[in-house]
């Protein structure tokens, strides 16, 4: 077509095929993974792997794995499989990790038998960002997230839910009482037969009261009232919208206001800030490695016990965020 940018015949072959460096700019985020990677000594950090042995198959460097891993928590995709998947056409994956296409599972098993090494191998991120003088600007700000975990949220018991699923239950067999009461009235074989089926219904819903009650038990003696059966550490909290609560946990995070780094993250399963901006300071103090810390934090963390105390351990000054 004419007066048209026209592209690449698909067909056409090239004699000198390109480079795969000539399609990475060198302002791309994945040569700082791949010279961070390079420059940990795995072993040291205690990832699995680390010195390979002598017999059996080869296997793939844990440093290979852990750019893939970090390109993943970089994009915003953390799923093993869509890792796989983005690994064959993705040209920065493609060069950084020098064509190799690992599959789910191997990506899957390494982050969960390396969690300790890669949390050591970030925290190595942030001691080089200091040594840069990257964090000279002495202000973070403090924000929480709620994480989704994978406990279903009917898989989730507090005492308000128990008292309601018990109700839900006590009206389906008040209504089977009420029709079998009219069923009573009517005397017939069709009315027999009905009968028997409201009596099976009815000793069917039994037995989940009786689970509903034994788990109500359980929630009062629960420190926090609450019981997850998936996942026993996650608990049900409340968000900004009406009706949009999520089973999960409460991750909080300190940013550098200047170059927008995570600074310390903590996770918790108490879905409230307010106890959170005197421990999330001193964790920002720590990484810093500043004296004093400006600490931003907006409405959700105004708690002035907290404050009163961060100030006398000469943590941070508060202010509010804008």
């Amino acid at each position: 077509m004419k007066r048209f940018i026209a592209g690449e015949d698909r067909r056409q072959i090239t004699l000198l095929p390109d480079g795969l460096d000539d399609y990475i700019t060198a302002d791309n985020p994945v040569r700082l993974v791949e010279v961070s990677v390079d420059e940990l000594d795995l072993a040291a950090l205690g990832f699995a792997g680390a010195v390979p042995e002598a017999t059996d198959r080869p296997a793939y460097h844990p440093a290979t794995l852990l750019k893939i891993c970090l390109y993943g928590y970089l994009n915003r995709v953390p799923s093993s499989r869509r890792l796989e998947r983005a690994s064959q056409p993705n040209i920065e994956l493609i060069w950084l990790t020098g064509r190799l296409m690992p599959d789910s599972k191997t990506l899957a098993d390494f982050r969960r038998d390396n969690g300790p090494a890669i949390q050591a191998a970030c925290a190595q991120f942030v001691v080089l960002c200091r040594q840069l003088n990257l964090f000279s600007k002495t202000v973070v700000a403090i924000d929480g997230s709620k994480f989704k975990a994978v406990n279903n949220r009917d898989k989730n018991y507090t005492a308000a839910k128990v008292e309601a699923r018990l109700a839900q239950v006590e009206t389906s067999i008040g209504r089977y009482r009420a029709a079998l009461d009219r069923a009573d009235r009517v005397p017939s074989d069709v009315a027999e037969a009905r009968t028997t089926r409201l009596n099976e219904k009815i000793a069917r819903l039994r037995e989940p009261m009786q689970v509903l009650q034994a788990m109500g038990r359980q929630v009062e003696a629960a420190p926090d009232g609450q019981v997850s059966l998936t996942d026993p550490d996650a608990r049900s909290m409340a968000a900004s919208g009406k009706g949009t609560g999520t089973v999960g946990y409460n991750v909080q995070a300190a940013v550098d206001t200047n170059h927008h780094l995570i600074v310390a993250h903590a996770v918790t399963n108490v879905g409230s800030d307010r106890a959170q901006l005197a421990p999330m300071g001193l964790l920002a103090q720590a990484a810093t490695g500043c004296a004093t810390l400006t600490v931003r934090a907006d409405r959700g963390y105004r708690n002035g016990g907290r404050c009163r105390a961060a100030r006398a351990r000469a943590c941070c000054r508060t202010c509010p965020r804008p």
